[in-house]
């Protein structure tokens, strides 16, 4: 009994110092901003060593290995996603706008598995009690809701304020994301790649690849530059 509890003890205080150094490696991705993947990946690696620590036949050496092995794998995700941008879509998915200018997107819904009125209790945990509060509503990649709301339901409240407008909020258009220009969003912008360029040139940048982000909202750019980690 006491060579058992020994060895458990052992394994436990093993088993977590080689996944809370797991959790410093990958990030805090996998808690703060978990997509399916993380999700699947987290049970399955608590399953693991869970099993692994009460299995007598198995030494410490195989739980390690096991950590090891199934943490380089989420690992090398990451880095694939980080650097080739094509496979973000495929490996983490996107979000998607499944409320468009005060309507429901019924085939967004559909493709998410999503039904009315688990759209509306995302909506609600908002703080949005009603649909035509909501301008925009985008499904993210860690099934958590964004809202942008009409703009007489904006805070603060215009209506409280006796401010009566016609304005419509505007969703804003990503038009370059890590240094690469999103052509399908330029042109769902209605903007040209020359008066793109010219805008970088007023704002001091030479090209697109000196812009980390920009987006256009509103007739207005953003633009962030690309900061140099070793700088």
């Amino acid at each position: 009994m006491d060579i058992h509890v020994g060895q458990l003890t052992v394994e436990l205080t093993v088993g977590f110092l080689s996944l809370f150094i797991l959790t410093k490696v990958l990030g805090k991705t996998q808690i703060t901003q978990i997509t399916p993947f993380d999700f699947i990946s987290s049970i399955f690696l608590g399953e693991l060593v869970g099993n692994a620590m009460y299995d007598d036949e198995i030494s410490i050496f195989v739980i390690l290995y096991a950590i090891v092995i199934w943490g380089s794998m989420v690992y090398i995700i990451e880095i694939i996603s980080q650097k080739f941008k094509g496979t973000r879509r495929f490996l983490e998915g996107g979000p998607s706008i499944v409320i468009r200018k005060g309507l429901i997107d019924r085939e967004q819904l559909k493709k998410n598995k999503l039904d009315i009125n688990q759209l509306q209790n995302l909506i609600r945990q908002k703080g949005y009690f009603g649909l035509r509060e909501v301008e925009y509503a985008i499904l993210e990649t860690n099934g958590t809701i964004s809202i942008l709301p009409k703009f007489q339901y904006g805070s603060p409240n215009r209506l409280d304020l006796n401010m009566h407008t016609d304005q419509q909020p505007e969703l804003p258009v990503t038009l370059i994301l890590d240094g690469e220009l999103n052509v399908d969003n330029l042109s769902t912008a209605g903007m040209s790649k020359k008066k793109l360029m010219e805008q970088l040139h007023i704002q001091g940048y030479k090209s697109i690849e000196e812009v980390v982000y920009a987006e256009i909202s509103e007739g207005k750019i953003l633009i962030m530059p690309m900061i140099d980690p070793k700088k």
